[in-house]
This record gives structure tokens, C-alpha cells and sequence, in this order.
């Protein structure tokens, strides 16, 4: 909220303006855990440990936006007292970190579950074979998700989160592209990048009707249950073709594979304006600095860079 994250090699980095327009910046160092990093190098496996992962630590620094704009919002009195109940309290029963997992995973439930009963009760009987029922289930997923996204970004919360977004992608591509990282410079740049989580989402319905193609089911039920076993399985393919597809953006003929990630974008990023994309280059630039200061005893490495 009214900020972008970044991450690096070795630190996450969120840059939120204030009123007063000063950037506040929350930095997290990265943790490396043997065996999580191990697991990320296992196909199929390394995509559930990213998105686990990025839902963890992305409530951290949505829960320090959140306090932040709170604040901007209410007096001091008014915003200690909001921190008292609502989500912040929640944090501190369970963690930040454990919400922001559950949050994706109820999201998750919700997205696969709902389509697959409503296709189940409207058109249980209008096919024999069941790929028909799996692609009006895509369909409705499709339909869903995109109606949801549409009337969200009518609020002006949410338009200005999706500026954002687009602000953080315009750097991500100035920066890849080798450019000085000024307002004008970056200003000149798409707000549609292939990495986006955006992508990721889309592919999780395009593969699973091919995954729950290749199964029957006789009864509502057993077609649930199927979906919340297949669930891993839908997302860890979903992060190896976004890894596949992002890998073939420079081939002319195959950047289309691509392109259904980027047309939902269209919805989820907005145009930033100047001071947005100000707050982006300030929390990308810090990600750098923090990057190369702990990095400066050995030969600097181009990061590995990720964005929500």
C-alpha cells in the first residue's frame, strides 16, 4: 500500500511514501536455509517453495505498508487503537508470516473449489466426456478471476496498488534493459513483464484442465477432492511453464506462450505516476545498495531480482 517491494540476493526491501512525501524503507535479510534451498532446486517442488515462501514474507512488508497507512490515515491515538484488533492483532497470535500462508492457500481453496462445484450443479449433465466439464470449469475460473480483479480495481485503494505494480515493472525492465533508472527514463517503459505473479495465476487454470483431464471422477465430491489433492501438483507445473515461458520471451515465434499472463496484467497494473514511480526506483536502488554492500568483498554479481 502506496509502496513496492523488491528482492534481492540477500535482502527484501519495501520503499512506502509518506504524506510529508519522504520514502520509509523496511528491509528484511534474506535467510538461507539448507534444506529450503535444497528443495528449490528439485522441478515441481521448487515452485510450491517459492510460492509458500513469497506469501510469507510478502505479509510482512504488506503488514508494514498496511501500519503505515494507517497511521498516514489516523490520528495517533485512533491508529493505536486500530493496531489493537483486525489483523494486526491476528499477527501477533499466529505470526505475520503464517497469515500471509494461510491467506494464499484460502485463496487458493477458494478459486479451485467454487468453479469446480458451480460446473458441477449448472452443468453436470450436459456432457458425457468430462474434458467438456473441465474446460467450462477453466471457463468459469477464468470468469471469476477476472470479474474479481475488474470490480476491485474500481476502489481507489486498489487502483493505486495496481499503479504501483506497474511502477515496479517498468523498473524491473529499465534496469533489464540497461538503462539509468530516472523517472523519465523508466516512465518510457511497458507495465507488463513476464515474471509477474499475475502469469503464475493464469497458468494455474490452464494446467489444471489438462491435469484433471487426465482423471475420472463419479460424484461433486469426489471431483473436490480430487482438486485439493491435485492442488500442489496444478502449482509446481504452473511455476515450471512461468519459468519456461519467461525463458522464451526473446524468441520471436514462442514469446506468444506468454501472452495470456500479460493480458491479465493489463488489468492488474495501471499507469504510475512520476512520484510512483519514484518510490519504485528508491526501493529497487536501496535493494542494490544493501546487495553490493554485503557482497563487497567478493566480485559484485548482477542480482537475482523478483517482484511480487
Amino acid at each position: 500500500m502506496e509502496g513496492v517491494m523488491f528482492a534481492g540476493r540477500t535482502v527484501h526491501v519495501t520503499a512506502v511514501r509518506r504524506k510529508n512525501e519522504q520514502i520509509e524503507f523496511f528491509e528484511v535479510p534474506k535467510k538461507e536455509i539448507a534444506w529450503v534451498q535444497t528443495l528449490k532446486k528439485i522441478p515441481l517442488l521448487r515452485g510450491l517453495v517459492a510460492i509458500i515462501e513469497s506469501s510469507a514474507k510478502g505479509a510482512q512488508h504488506l503488514n508494514f505498508s498496511a501500519e503505515v497507512y494507517a497511521d498516514e490515515q489516523l490520528d495517533a491515538g485512533e491508529a493505536k487503537e486500530a493496531k489493537k484488533g483486525g489483523f494486526g492483532n491476528l499477527s501477533l497470535i499466529l505470526g505475520v508470516a503464517v497469515v500471509g500462508v494461510l491467506s494464499f492457500i484460502f485463496g487458493k481453496f477458494v478459486f479451485t473449489l467454487v468453479p469446480a462445484a458451480l460446473e458441477q450443479l449448472i452443468f453436470g449433465s450436459l456432457f458425457e466426456n468430462q474434458i467438456g466439464h473441465n474446460l467450462v470449469e477453466g471457463a468459469i475460473k477464468i470468469v471469476l478471476l477476472i470479474g474479481y480483479i475488474y470490480f476491485i480495481s474500481f476502489t481507489p485503494v486498489i487502483r493505486r496498488l495496481f499503479q504501483y505494480h506497474g511502477a515496479e515493472h517498468k523498473v524491473i525492465s529499465a534496469y533489464e534493459a540497461g538503462k539509468e533508472l530516472t523517472v523519465e527514463n523508466v516512465q518510457k517503459f511497458n507495465t507488463l513483464h513476464y515474471r509477474c505473479g499475475s502469469s503464475f495465476i493464469v497458468f494455474t487454470v490452464l494446467v489444471g484442465v489438462i491435469v484433471y483431464s487426465f482423471l475420472q471422477y463419479d460424484n461433486i465430491w469426489e471431483r473436490l477432492l480430487q482438486r485439493i489433492l491435485l492442488l500442489p501438483l496444478v502449482i509446481g507445473l504452473s511455476y515450471e511453464v512461468l519459468r519456461f515461458t519467461n525463458s522464451l520471451r526473446e524468441v520471436p515465434v514462442l514469446r506468444f506462450l506468454g501472452y495470456p499472463g500479460l493480458w491479465l496484467q493489463k488489468l492488474t497494473t495501471k499507469e504510475p505516476d512520476d512520484s510512483q514511480v519514484e518510490v519504485s526506483i528508491a526501493s529497487f536502488e536501496r535493494m542494490l545498495e544493501i546487495d553490493r554492500g554485503q557482497q563487497a568483498r567478493s566480485d559484485y554479481e548482477i542480482p537475482s531480482v523478483q517482484h511480487a
